[in-house]
């Protein structure tokens, strides 16, 4: 079972460049946004993070220029956690969601750092994993034939 999220933005004219196509750092921006749609859906966004003491800074991240996305475009951002042990690591895919044609893909990876001590940890701290855990187990009881899905 793969966590996943998704948002739609519209490419706005400062995110172009003169032939109107969206710059390449822009993509990472976009990236940002489906990973903070991700880390909402865990319960686990920069601010719970500040609050619990810790700092996931990006130790690194690779994009994937597959067609380009223009002015005006409507992208549709999907984030998907496929490590949270460890380090946060997470899969991006950007499509525009008119056509549904993948433009670009990457992924990013985040380290775990006591805000208190500024020392690293090799392993993602027990509060996240546990936030991480329960969704999983949420996500698997609504997946199986009859069960209740919350919130409708």
């Amino acid at each position: 079972m793969e966590i996943s999220a998704e948002v739609e933005f519209n490419v706005e004219f400062y995110d172009v460049d003169s032939m109107r196509i969206v710059w390449h750092g822009n993509y990472i921006k976009y990236f940002e946004k489906a990973r903070c749609a991700l880390l909402g859906k865990i319960g686990y966004g920069y601010l719970e993070m500040e609050e619990s003491g810790w700092a996931f800074p990006v130790t690194g991240v690779t994009a994937k220029f597959v067609n380009s996305l223009y002015f005006q475009d409507l992208v549709r951002a999907r984030a998907s956690l496929i490590e949270y042990e460890n380090c946060i690591k997470i899969k991006y895919e950007l499509f525009n969601a008119h056509s549904g044609q993948l433009c670009t893909k990457g992924e990013s990876t985040q380290m775990a750092v006591n805000m208190a001590s500024g020392e690293s940890s090799m392993v993602c701290p027990a509060v996240f994993t546990a936030k991480v855990e329960a969704l999983l187990r949420e996500l698997d009881a609504n997946s199986r034939p009859g069960a209740q899905v919350r919130n409708r």
